[in-house]
């Protein structure tokens, strides 16, 4: 359903460092990284697409996030969630809502919640019980 998704950015090398932690505990693998653009695209090992891109806005307005936007990632356990939350953290991201069971999704929703250094909205959650 998804070709890929893209995230505005401002300082390339911050948010570089940022997604290659998170992404890194996710599983995901670079598939292009271009800093004279700037941008790069990560992609499960075993998948072209979808993929997850940040880079500048191409219009070289500054990148603006919204209110209402938020962009989940699976993990593959709910150990995964508490590591990329904990990643994610350590490189400068803030803290949206803390690892843990959300029941008013479902039983076995455990999801965390935190923005990118530029405020974008993030999740990392796992559907599976422990």
């Amino acid at each position: 359903m998804i070709s890929h998704v893209s995230i505005g950015i401002h300082d390339f090398d911050k948010s570089y460092a940022f997604y290659s932690a998170l992404m890194a505990e996710l599983g995901l693998v670079l598939k292009f990284k271009d800093a004279a653009e700037p941008w790069a695209g990560w992609m499960a090992a075993d998948q072209p697409r979808p993929l997850f891109v940040i880079g500048k806005p191409f219009n070289g307005e500054p990148a603006r996030y919204g209110n209402g936007q938020m962009v989940a990632l699976l993990a593959a356990s709910r150990a995964t969630v508490r590591r990329a939350y904990e990643a994610a953290l350590a490189q400068g991201g803030t803290c949206e809502g803390p690892p843990g069971l959300r029941l008013h999704y479902h039983p076995n929703y455990y999801g965390a919640y935190f923005r990118d250094p530029d405020g974008n909205k993030l999740c990392v959650c796992c559907h599976h019980p422990e």
